[in-house]
């Protein structure tokens, strides 16, 4: 299994898009912060029957683990399961960029130059990563007023495991403001990936599965 949260920029090229494009992009998640090119590679590799290397995160430091520790995946692989948020995203119209969608952009990006970067990152690169993908499977939360409380969650058990000022343990507050980054395109993804999935999964408030849409293509072929 790949995760795109494991090919977060480090915490080092991430403060260089803070401060040579937009101090929003020091927080990793949005399209922008992830080494495409690493991916790339590392599905090459796999391609190529290669036993490889699998790119790893600490999120409670905050940065790329040290290449020496990565998992290796043993050749030949057959089935990559590629998770995470954003995947297989789409960009939205440049007319959408328009207004705000919460205070942090109302407030931090006024000039909508940081979403506008966002956009055409996931319009560009990210579309030959995401043109790997095969078979589309979204986890459809009910809306996104509930991502919160799911990050909240998520965060809690990360600082229970986490030694004392760890870098990327976040605040309660500090959650909420970091799931501010994710709400356009999250909305965004809601709103449109459903119709061309290959298969939804709808999940209630405490992530049941509640059905299942599965869209008629090659992987449920009889031939």
């Amino acid at each position: 299994m790949l995760s795109i949260d494991d090919l977060y920029h480090t915490k080092a090229e991430r403060e260089r898009l803070a401060r040579d494009v937009h101090p929003l992009l020091r927080t990793r998640g949005v399209p922008g912060t992830h080494d495409i090119p690493l991916g790339l590679a590392t599905l090459h590799g796999i391609d190529a029957g290669q036993a490889i290397r699998l790119p790893r995160f600490d999120k409670a430091r905050d940065d790329r683990s040290p290449a020496e520790t990565w998992p290796t995946a043993p050749a030949p692989i057959d089935i990559v399961l590629f998770e995470g948020w954003c995947v297989g995203a789409l960009p939205q119209p440049p007319a959408a960029l328009a207004v705000p969608v919460n205070a942090l952009e109302a407030s931090e990006d006024s000039d909508g130059s940081w979403r506008s970067f966002v956009n055409e990152a996931l319009a560009g690169p990210y579309q030959a990563l995401f043109a790997r993908i095969d078979m589309l499977a979204m986890l459809r939360a009910p809306d996104f007023s509930i991502v919160q409380g799911w990050r909240l969650e998520q965060e809690h058990a990360l600082r229970a495991v986490s030694p004392a000022g760890s870098a990327g343990v976040m605040d309660d507050h500090q959650v909420i403001r970091f799931i501010a980054h994710y709400e356009r395109l999250t909305r965004h993804i809601l709103a449109e990936m459903p119709n061309r999935a290959n298969l939804v999964i709808d999940l209630d408030e405490k992530r049941n599965a509640t059905r299942f849409t599965e869209r008629q293509t090659d992987w449920n072929s009889t031939e």
